[in-house]
């Protein structure tokens, strides 16, 4: 129950970065700095391989965003989520923290596998080639 939980949360990042991703695609800049906005921020690429993560329903969905949304409450603004995909057997999610270490602390407080945790550099697009 508690992987199921985890995997939900991790799946409902994937739709939240999903619809970030959709919400601001007309961003003019050709890269982005990961760090604007809160300079002490980092952004974070989380992988979790779950298996059949892409065959989760959306309830379960839900109940894993929840319980990943109660520890980010507990563990205070060092660190947010901003969205996660949901693929096949795995889930990508984007986080916003000061470390690392913060996201490996949220991992293993809500019972998330986090096989790979990469800081970001920079963020293209189309727009970059132009």
């Amino acid at each position: 129950m508690k992987k199921i939980i985890a995997l939900c949360a991790v799946i409902l990042s994937f739709a939240l970065l999903s619809a970030f991703v959709q919400k601001t695609s007309g961003v003019e800049e050709n890269v982005i700095s990961p760090a604007s906005g809160n300079a002490d921020m980092k952004t974070y690429v989380i992988e979790r391989i779950i298996p059949g993560a892409g065959k989760l329903t959306a309830a379960e969905l839900k109940s894993i965003s929840q319980v990943s949304c109660g520890v980010l409450k507990e563990m205070g603004a060092g660190i947010q989520w901003l969205h996660s995909y949901v693929t096949g057997d795995k889930i990508y999610c984007i986080y916003k923290a000061e470390n690392r270490e913060l996201v490996e602390e949220h991992a293993k407080k809500g019972g998330f596998p986090a096989n790979s945790i990469n800081e970001v550099a920079a963020v293209i697009s189309p727009k970059t080639a132009e």
